[in-house]
């Protein structure tokens, strides 16, 4: 049975430094891309940031690019959202999920997900 399960989430102030994890099992973790997602409450969910499985090709929205950083620990199944300079609207639900694909920033083409985490980023 496949699990990711996030944690790291919490309250913050803007400008404040929060890092995700998420940590995988039941499967082959270095087969997979890693994607981040969030949702805001009334808002769909959006791609925040992604790798391939080698971690070498990283990609991030618009929204976070120069902010946020994405890595990956194959030895560890783990994935990580270093998240600095944080905004208010930067508050949501974040999820991270697995996939065996190249389109990185399309929820749909991810295969797991998990339950995510809430993050706060306070004014």
């Amino acid at each position: 049975q496949v699990q990711l399960v996030e944690s790291g989430g919490g309250l913050v102030q803007a400008g404040g430094s929060l890092r995700l994890s998420c940590v995988a099992s039941g499967l082959t973790f270095s087969n997979y891309a890693m994607g981040w997602f969030r949702q805001a409450p009334g808002k769909d969910r959006e791609f925040v940031a992604a790798l391939n499985w080698s971690g070498h090709g990283t990609y991030y929205a618009d929204s976070v690019k120069g902010r946020f950083t994405i890595s990956r620990d194959n030895a560890k199944n783990t994935v990580y959202l270093q998240m600095n300079s944080l905004k208010p609207e930067d508050t949501a639900v974040y999820y991270c999920a697995a996939g065996v694909t190249v389109q990185y920033g399309i929820a749909g083409a991810y295969h797991y997900w998990g339950q995510g985490t809430q993050v706060t980023v306070s004014s």
